[in-house]
């Protein structure tokens, strides 16, 4: 069993015990920051309105590892631009298996490293990508606000959902609608729901293909996570979100940090700017996505079958910079609704024991909640260690 990476962040959780931020709302974050530790993270910029929590001081000893944190003021949300990893999809598949070697290579320290990556030479035409963004632009533009409120629902399994996040902190609306096993799509503008069956079609194979290729990265026949996880039934949901420009403020939230449900969540947007992504490290990077490239991160189902060896990363996006509104959208892919997820046994031993317990995915997007989103999603319920 190869976990190249985990002596090193077991290290840091058994020397990590105990870490609390300094914060405004202690509780809360005293206990996010075991979430942050079982990600191998040393350090993160916790975000409190215009206030950063960071640790700034190490000091290591032959037993202990001691964190001192402090609280100081510090332009809200700041990232940097750290290079986030490419992964060729065409070559996954290569007939060149010296190709193909290299490309599962540079998708397995992906997986391991960071959790997400930019995939690139995907097959989804250019033109399927640009169709499906203007669909969801004419949605949100050329329906009347009362013909989308006939969406409004709370729960996370209703088959298509609209909402309005601007008065819980939050600065973004949304559609949301079932892709998967069977496609529900609004009837308007005209077009919008051919546009979007395509597109889905198209990301559902991409996304199979990806399974495939992850499988074979862990050291497994190209189906086992298909198999695993039954995703021919798989549950997708597709959540289209627009963010407003926003000038006013330069701390303004589009949407809270969290991980996502799903195995594999992948997400094309029409402009850059905004969304960040929490390292392993600790730090947060700007995510500045190649023009028709897909961002493609690991979700919380994934780690939980795999026991923590793939991570589920946490994100959030920032709208406080944007000059002009911005359009995503974001393929959760998921499990079949029924089945009990939990670690495949391939990754538990007495070196690693078993960390989460099993948890029906449908139960899992229930825990998560339609509006709420928070840094310990479904995964703090499943959490055994």
């Amino acid at each position: 069993m190869d976990y190249s990476t985990f002596p090193l962040r077991h290290f840091f959780l058994k020397k990590l015990r105990g870490l609390r931020f300094v914060s405004h709302s202690s509780e809360r974050y005293s206990a996010q920051s075991v979430f942050y530790q079982d990600r191998g993270i040393t350090a993160v910029h916790v975000c409190i309105t215009d206030i950063e929590v960071a640790t700034k001081h190490f000091l290591f000893h032959s037993q202990a590892l001691t964190i001192m944190a402090e609280c100081y003021e510090e332009v809200p949300y700041s990232a940097c631009d750290d290079e986030i990893p490419t992964v060729d999809y065409s070559l996954l598949f290569s007939d060149n298996p010296n190709q193909q070697l290299d490309a599962l290579q540079r998708l397995r320290h992906a997986c391991l490293e960071y959790g997400f990556f930019y995939l690139v030479n995907h097959s989804i035409k250019d033109e399927v990508l640009d169709n499906m963004l203007k669909g969801v632009s004419d949605f949100f533009n050329q329906t009347t606000l009362d013909e989308r409120k006939i969406y409004s629902k709370r729960s996370p399994l209703d088959k298509i959902r609209w909402g309005l996040n601007s008065y819980t902190g939050e600065n973004r609306e949304y559609l949301k609608v079932v892709a998967h096993p069977e496609h529900h799509f609004p009837s308007k503008p005209s077009g919008f729901s051919k546009t979007l069956e395509e597109y889905g079609k198209d990301m559902r194979r991409v996304v199979i293909g990806l399974a495939r290729a992850v499988s074979k990265t862990l050291g497994f026949e190209e189906q086992f996570i298909e198999k695993a996880l039954e995703l021919k039934s798989g549950f997708d949901v597709m959540a289209m979100n627009l963010y407003p420009p926003n000038a006013k403020s330069k701390g303004a939230v589009g949407l809270s940090e969290h991980t996502d449900p799903g195995f594999i969540i992948s997400l094309v947007q029409d402009v850059n700017g905004g969304l960040q992504i929490l390292s392993h490290k600790g730090n947060w990077i700007n995510a500045y996505i190649p023009y028709h490239a897909i961002l493609i991160q690991l979700g919380d189902q994934l780690e939980i079958l795999t026991n923590g060896m793939y991570k589920s990363h946490i994100h959030r996006v920032i709208v406080g910079n944007n000059k002009v509104k911005r359009i995503s959208v974001v393929g959760v892919h998921g499990p079949s609704l029924d089945k009990l997820i939990s670690p495949s046994t391939v990754f538990v031993d007495d070196e690693h024991p078993k960390k989460y317990r099993e948890m029906a995915y449908k139960e899992s997007l229930v825990v998560n909640g339609d509006d709420e989103v928070d840094v310990q999603s479904s995964l703090e319920k499943a959490r055994l260690v």
